[in-house]
């Protein structure tokens, strides 16, 4: 049995995406900035995919803008609204828990000269409106908050960020810009950027049953950015190149089947993970939940169980055929603690314990009693070994 809960690093391309795409590998294959009878069909499906995604987004066709992925979009948000501004001293705010892609952009543009704060979460891993009001400044020209975070799940107030944003920037000259990482959030929770009162939004279309390698990021009109590439005109100049339009057409369908069908997953998401949940915490002694339980996205479980290495964990459950990970596919194969966890307080210690589970709409409750079969004397010889 191949049990597959690592659905925040990746998921599967949904049946209905993956038929969309095909007839653009080798029927419908035109370049659509050629001018001939296969161009203007490819150029019409991206129109029809653009339409489709800025309705479910409640945007503008024109606001959306095609990347390789949210890594690409929020350095195109991040360092393209930065680059507009040339006073090296103007202000950013993100949280410590954005993900790398985030938190590595924020450095690069701080030895540009540009001044960033870091805003602290507390233990369930949310960050506090009080303490956000408290560092913003004069200065401040961008403020970045994810949505919902890639590794344990929490979700942030970003609507009320939204609508703090939008009340300071009512007194102020140099107006702050809100920039929303969303990719854990599309399938779960509501993305209407007019509702978020957000200027820029992320995302990636591997994270809801869509293709890798394709993304978007919602800019809103009026704002303007400097692209990170040079070349022709496609993406308004922003994102040059020939279209990945398979990955636009199937990046559409998902967005499409995600949202239609966001109600009915996450309620049978959910009750897997709390068949988990329970599950683990009947079965196996000194475990820990990493982040809040209640402001927590449907599919997230992160847990620390005492006396095991996270990695160990990890691996001898892929021997048995169930993929979870140990937090952020992007950062596995490095030897330090989480980021993320360490901002929660938890230690080196409880980092290092620490796994993620990540369900999808594909799990079964089959799966799940398998897991809970499996995992309880994987934990048990791994606490042997350690000598806890």
């Amino acid at each position: 049995m191949r049990i597959y809960l690592d659905n925040s690093a990746t998921t599967k391309v949904d049946l209905r995406v993956l038929k969309k795409m095909l007839p653009y590998f080798s029927e419908k294959y035109g370049n659509p900035s050629s001018i001939h009878f296969l161009g203007e069909e490819s150029n019409n499906a991206i129109k029809q995919a653009r339409n489709e995604i800025a309705k479910i987004l409640n945007c503008l066709s024109e606001e959306i803008i095609f990347t390789s992925g949210a890594t690409e979009s929020n350095n195109l948000a991040l360092r393209g609204a930065m680059k507009i501004i040339q006073d090296k001293n103007r202000h950013l705010i993100v949280s410590n828990i954005e993900h790398s892609c985030v938190l590595n952009t924020v450095k690069y543009l701080e030895k540009q000269g540009f001044q960033a704060s870091y805003l602290p979460v507390n233990q369930n891993g949310i960050i506090g409106i009080e303490n956000l009001k408290k560092i913003i400044t004069e200065q401040t020209v961008l403020i970045s908050i994810m949505y919902v975070n890639n590794e344990i799940g929490t979700i942030q107030p970003i609507e009320k960020i939204g609508k703090l944003i939008k009340k300071i920037n009512q007194t102020r000259k140099n107006k702050i810009l809100f920039h929303v990482d969303a990719v854990q959030a599309l399938g779960y929770l509501s993305c209407d950027v007019k509702k978020l009162g957000v200027d820029f939004l992320s995302l990636s279309g591997h994270k809801f049953y869509g293709p890798k390698g394709i993304g978007i990021l919602y800019r809103k009109k009026g704002i303007f950015l400097k692209p990170l590439m040079f070349g022709g005109e496609q993406e308004q100049k922003l994102r040059p190149g020939t279209h990945n339009v398979p990955g636009i057409i199937g990046l559409a369908e998902a967005m499409k089947i995600a949202e239609k069908d966001r109600e009915k997953n996450v309620k049978k998401i959910f009750v897997l993970r709390e068949q988990l949940k329970y599950g683990i915490f009947k079965k196996i002694s000194k475990v820990e939940i990493n982040g809040s339980i209640k402001e927590r996205v449907a599919h997230n479980l992160n847990l620390s169980f005492k006396g095991v290495e996270g990695e160990a964990l990890t691996l001898r459950l892929s021997l048995n055929g169930i993929a979870i990970s140990t937090g952020s596919a992007c950062s596995q194969k490095t030897l330090e603690p989480s980021h993320v966890l360490m901002a929660l307080g938890k230690g080196e210690e409880n980092a290092h314990s620490s796994v993620r589970f990540s369900l999808g709409k594909f799990n079964t409750k089959r799966e799940i009693k398998y897991v809970l079969k499996i995992l309880p004397k994987i934990v048990k010889d791994l606490r042997k070994i350690s000598g806890f």
